[in-house]
């Protein structure tokens, strides 16, 4: 995992590079290519019945994307991406195997951890007030986020030791969400709404599909 963060830094690194050439582009036409860095506060909403509250949980994402102008000023745009996402949910169900497969159930406690390492392709309509010698400016960014998930973890607690299960096949691995990033300069506002579900119809407790979806609310960062 370490090697895969220094090669996605790396890129990054170049692609900012040459995202800042044609930012600096003089004239009408210019071009918003920007490295994205979000920050999130995350929510598993439609949880099963009885189940607690989860604790702190978060997000991180960071990627690249590529600005399609759509006007001769560059203030109406669409934007398409490629980056990495890290997400880890703490909540109350509990995931063991067994003989027939996995089993499901609620405990007492929030301990239990869903980790998630992503490929995500963030695709935005874009409205802003930028022109070619304005770096900071106000922005609207709308759109959907379509992840495709690279390595899933869940673990829970038996006697205080953390009990590891990767990659379920129950996991959605493709999901899609609503996006919107609103704010002005480099500070903006991050809401995700995922559409897809998290696990597959085979994830059943108490007789009763688990349809648990994920929020995302936070900050985004954009990098010229």
């Amino acid at each position: 995992m370490r090697r895969l963060l220094n090669v996605l830094t790396v890129l990054l690194f170049t692609l900012s590079i040459n995202a800042q050439k044609d930012s600096l582009q003089l004239g009408d036409k210019y071009l918003e290519d920007q490295i994205y860095l979000d920050f999130t506060y995350n929510v598993l909403r439609k949880q099963p019945k009885d189940s607690k509250a989860s604790s702190f949980s978060y997000g991180i994402s960071a990627g690249y994307i590529r600005d399609i102008s759509l006007v001769k000023s560059g203030r109406v745009a669409f934007g398409v991406g490629v980056g990495y996402g890290y997400d880890s949910f703490s909540h109350s169900l509990k995931v063991a195997e067994d003989g027939n497969g996995y089993s499901f159930e609620l405990t007492n406690s929030t301990d239990n951890k869903l980790s998630l390492h992503n490929l995500e392709m963030p695709i935005q309509f874009r409205l802003r007030t930028s022109d070619s010698k304005t770096y900071s400016f106000w922005r609207v960014y709308s759109g959907v986020k379509l992840t495709y998930n690279l390595s899933s973890r869940l673990t829970y607690q038996n006697n205080n030791v953390a009990v590891p299960i990767t990659d379920v096949d129950f996991y959605n691995r493709f999901q899609v969400g609503l996006t919107l990033a609103a704010g002005y300069g480099t500070f903006n506002f991050h809401l995700y709404y995922g559409l897809t579900p998290i696990f597959k119809s085979t994830a059943i407790l108490n007789g009763a599909t688990i349809d648990t979806k994920v929020f995302k609310l936070g900050l985004s960062f954009y990098i010229l």
